[in-house]
């Protein structure tokens, strides 16, 4: 028998209240086990968090380990999860613990052949591991491990911007880098050229992550950039991007013609391969048959028929686009469109009956037209087959356990009123807390700009206006500029003016 929903409602985990001293009375392997978090502990009687509240076997395990008497309230199962993930993270000490039987010194044919062995040693995989493990809790998304003059630094990307997290010795560069290499199936001899993998990891109640690694010597070693590409979250629905209301309705729609060209730009972390996918999610996919092809292909989808880029076959973005069409498309995604011949092939795709999704590199929607007239496509065809263009950025959203009511600086205050119209001198922002790493922001929201590609756009495109008479065109027609975008999600308390200058600024 569990509790009541309203009743587990009630209780809201502050997992910035949870003291060192506290949580060391349940080891990390007995909350993961019973789905529980200590909340304090008080003379004889230790207070626990738990999904159901009767359960005899998780109660009596906490007795038994702490010798106290166990006081219990409900919580929902996710945010237990969740605080369990935010408060046993490894600490700094339990990977120096894992290194400190290492001792690497000598000559450099010396280094290479202890790094061998050492890829497979013990304390190097498990320092490792808890680098992985540490940076998954923290809701990384890249690991960069960077050999300096005198250490290894460490630092996990969250939310869009790194963090500094581990300084470790630098004689771990060697065998940790080789370690990662071995599970990446790459040539750990060779540290003089840029090298790839993939490799997979299965953290503890949660789906296996894919790990896109990437090597490249610098000059003081071998750095590795580590991507970490979660299942759990690589299927999202548009809503969850942080569309406004009228701007998913207006993509939606665009979604909706049967044939065409719709391109998403932005700069890289700019999220425009989860909008892309995102728009898959939402298409039928049991009555058209859909194609990608990557480079690479970061998520697996049921249904859909995925395309990895190889060019040492032969496999670019071109020939693979070529061979796509012989095989009865409806859709197709082009991961990227990065050159004239893949461009015309693309727009070729639209114009003969199927709907081209594809990412180009153009600083706003309006110069996709000019990056698409670059590439030597005609405007005659650009005219005929873009649907439109989706332009977007990423900003960090406020962290809710330590918003407050500032007063921002002038220049942000005039910004915010130029798009809105509301004159305000105090916005909400994040002061900083142990949930958000002290950053005052926690996840992110995506700003977006969509033109619809109207008759009167594909007249003005056919009669050679340049891009400013363009863009005055699709404003007047409804698009809301990135900036414009973001301040409605400020006046909405999702984020800061400083926020959408930072990423959505642009000079008209």
């Amino acid at each position: 028998m569990t509790d009541t929903p309203a009743k587990v409602q009630r209780l809201a985990l502050k997992r910035d209240a949870i003291s060192v001293e506290t949580l060391q009375l349940i080891p990390e392997t007995i909350a993961r086990t019973y789905n529980i978090i200590p909340l304090e502990a008080n003379g004889n009687t230790i207070t626990i968090a738990m999904a159901n509240t009767t359960d005899i076997f998780a109660l009596e395990a906490v007795e038994s380990r702490t010798q106290m008497r166990v006081e219990s309230v409900a919580a929902r199962p996710e945010d237990i999860l969740a605080a369990i993930d935010f408060h046993y993270q490894s600490s700094y000490g339990e990977i120096e613990k894992h290194l400190s039987g290492l001792s690497i010194a000598g000559t450099e044919t010396t280094i290479e052949a202890i790094a061998t062995d050492a890829a497979e040693d013990a304390p190097i995989s498990k320092a490792l591991t808890l680098i992985i493990d540490e940076a998954i809790k923290a809701r990384a998304s890249d690991i960069h491990i960077q050999p300096e003059e005198d250490s290894l630094r460490i630092r996990y990307r969250i939310d869009g911007t790194l963090h500094e997290k581990h300084t470790l010795p630098l004689q771990t560069a060697v065998p940790l880098i080789s370690r990662i290499k071995i599970l990446a199936k790459m040539n750990i001899a060779d540290h003089h050229r840029p090298q790839d993998g993939q490799l997979s990891v299965k953290p503890k109640d949660r789906p296996p992550i894919d790990i896109r690694v990437g090597t490249i010597p610098i000059i003081n070693g071998e750095m590795a950039a580590l991507r970490l590409l979660d299942k759990s979250k690589a299927v999202m629905d548009l809503p969850q991007l942080g569309f406004l209301p009228k701007i998913l309705d207006r993509y939606e729609e665009m979604l909706r013609v049967p044939y065409g060209m719709i391109l998403v730009t932005g700069p890289t972390g700019a999220g425009k391969t989860t909008t892309l996918y995102a728009s898959l999610n939402g298409l039928d996919r049991s009555g058209r048959n859909i194609l990608t092809i990557e480079d690479p292909v970061e998520y697996r989808f049921k249904s859909i028929n995925q395309i990895q880029v190889n060019p040492r076959a032969g496999l670019t973005f071109a020939s693979g686009l070529r061979s796509i069409l012989r095989l009865d498309p409806d859709v197709i995604l082009v991961g990227e469109i990065r050159d004239a011949e893949t461009a015309n092939i693309a727009v070729q795709s639209a114009l003969t009956g199927h709907l081209v999704l594809s990412s180009i590199h153009a600083n706003d929607a309006v110069g996709v037209i000019s990056r698409l007239l670059d590439l030597e496509v005609e405007p005659f065809l650009i005219a005929s087959a873009l649907i439109g263009v989706v332009a977007q950025r990423m900003g960090r959203k406020v962290c809710p356990n330590c918003a407050e009511m500032v007063e921002v600086p002038v220049i942000e205050q005039v910004a915010y009123s130029k798009e809105t119209g509301e004159e305000r001198t105090k916005f909400l922002s994040g002061q900083g807390c142990k949930s958000c790493a002290e950053t005052g922001y926690q996840g992110r929201i995506g700003f977006f700009e969509i033109m619809r590609v109207s008759d009167n756009i594909r007249s003005m495109l056919l009669e050679g206006a340049n891009a400013s008479q363009i863009r005055d065109k699709a404003i007047e027609e409804g698009m809301l500029p990135l900036i414009k975008d973001g301040m409605l999600k400020v006046q909405d308390n999702i984020t800061t003016p400083n926020e959408v200058l930072r990423n959505a600024y642009s000079a008209d």
